[in-house]
């Protein structure tokens, strides 16, 4: 993900923030500005009614819009649940809203009463776990139509079905207008989220990756030349001439691992079979290990992919390693063939100590991991002094499944 798609995201999502605060804090003053404010400033409504009902619209909006406002920073990754809200304003908010309830309802406003409550059960549900408020939300509108249907029977207006069903359909119309831009902003922040952990996890999948093709060139090369210029101080005295080869050897070494490396960095390098093989034959021989190689002429060919080249070429590099790094070998034999649609190759050498460090992250490990995404596999195995790593292919690269094919069946 690039820059500009980061910036544009949390653009948009800014944006979508901004249009939920507009869409539930906002109109949830709105409302209560346009019916319950209209009703303070209606001449019919005695004064002993408009005054405390004046500062219970002030309390409710202030708690409104916190609640609501608080709601909307809560990160999605948090369970929400009443501990995340402050309890303080919520009674505040309730305190108001029954308030602003018991005032019109004393005068027979059965249209207006509910529509302070219905807020607040909107408000407290937004805190509560959605089994809990599925359940706060059923019991409002079970038990909204009480209030005014006694009202109603009491003064005998004749408006008993308006005071008992129009509160029931209020309270769960608000919880609905409330609840879903929520549930909306809550759906958008879990997948910026997702969005920004797989970014992550794409970056660091690329480091081990990056760690494992630099463990393989720096840990070969710098094996190699260990070697070498072990070999070279016993000969110095010895061989003169001899040493001054494996010294120009180590020296052209040191320049292809300095090369290697700024291709890995560059991301250009690719690691081929063939060349492996050669460059084993050499060093195995150096350093005294006879090496015997039995090659598939037509086996180099039938591997048609650099992909799969390339996998091969790391499996040869790394059984080579384990040769010179965990063994005493004498002698090591390296079959590569076709047989069954799959290129196998086979390194083994007699000079097993403690087995190779396949419990490395970066060795066989890593490798078998990669052969088996690529339809391959990858075993290795000890049998006394005998240690044997044995990788095989498809020769024709993996098909994707057809999800027509998948359908038909």
């Amino acid at each position: 993900m690039g820059d500009g798609s980061i910036e544009h995201t949390a653009a948009g999502l800014t944006s979508f923030r901004r249009y939920t605060w507009w869409t539930v804090p906002g109109m949830t003053v709105c409302v209560l500005v346009v019916f319950v404010g209209a009703w303070l400033l209606d001449g019919d409504v005695p004064l002993w009614a408009r005054a405390p009902a004046a500062v219970a619209l002030a309390v409710e909006m202030w708690a409104s819009v916190v609640l609501l406002s608080r709601r909307l920073a809560l990160l999605p990754s948090t369970d929400v649940h009443p501990d995340a809200a402050p309890v303080g304003r919520l009674i505040a908010a309730a305190g108001a809203g029954v308030a602003l309830a018991v005032f019109p309802l004393a005068l027979r406003d059965y249209g207006l009463w509910p529509v302070a409550p219905a807020l607040v059960v909107a408000i407290v549900a937004t805190y509560l776990p959605p089994r809990r408020r599925r359940a706060l939300i059923a019991g409002a509108v079970v038990l909204a139509p009480l209030p005014g249907g006694v009202v109603s029977l009491l003064a005998g207006d004749g408006e008993l079905a308006y005071a008992a069903l129009f509160p029931a359909g209020l309270v769960a119309f608000t919880a609905w207008v409330t609840l879903g831009p929520l549930w909306a902003w809550d759906t958008a922040r879990r997948l910026d989220e997702a969005r920004r952990l797989e970014a992550e996890l794409a970056v660091r999948e690329e480091r081990l990756r990056f760690a494992a093709d630099l463990h393989d060139i720096q840990g070969h090369h710098l094996q190699v030349i260990a070697l070498k210029s072990e070999l070279a101080a016993r000969l110095v005295d010895v061989d003169p001439a001899r040493a001054a080869v494996e010294l120009k050897e180590i020296r052209q070494l040191s320049a292809d691992a300095l090369s290697d490396t700024r291709a890995v960095v560059r991301g250009y390098r690719r690691t081929s079979l063939d060349a492996e093989i050669g460059n084993a034959t050499r060093v195995l021989a150096a350093a005294d290990i006879d090496a015997r190689m039995t090659l598939d002429p037509a086996a180099v060919a039938a591997v048609r992919t650099d992909s799969a080249r390339h996998l091969l070429g790391l499996v040869m590099r790394e059984a080579t390693t384990n040769v010179l790094r965990h063994s005493r070998a004498g002698r090591a034999e390296v079959d590569y063939r076709i047989a069954d649609g799959f290129a196998r190759l086979r390194v083994s050498n007699d000079g097993a100590e403690d087995g190779p460090g396949a419990s490395d992250g970066t060795g066989l490990r890593t490798l078998a991991e990669r052969l088996a995404a690529a339809g391959g596999e990858l075993t290795w195995k000890r049998d006394g002094a005998l240690f044997v790593v044995a990788a095989a292919l498809p020769t024709k690269p993996l098909e994707s499944p057809n999800p027509a094919d998948g359908a038909a069946r």
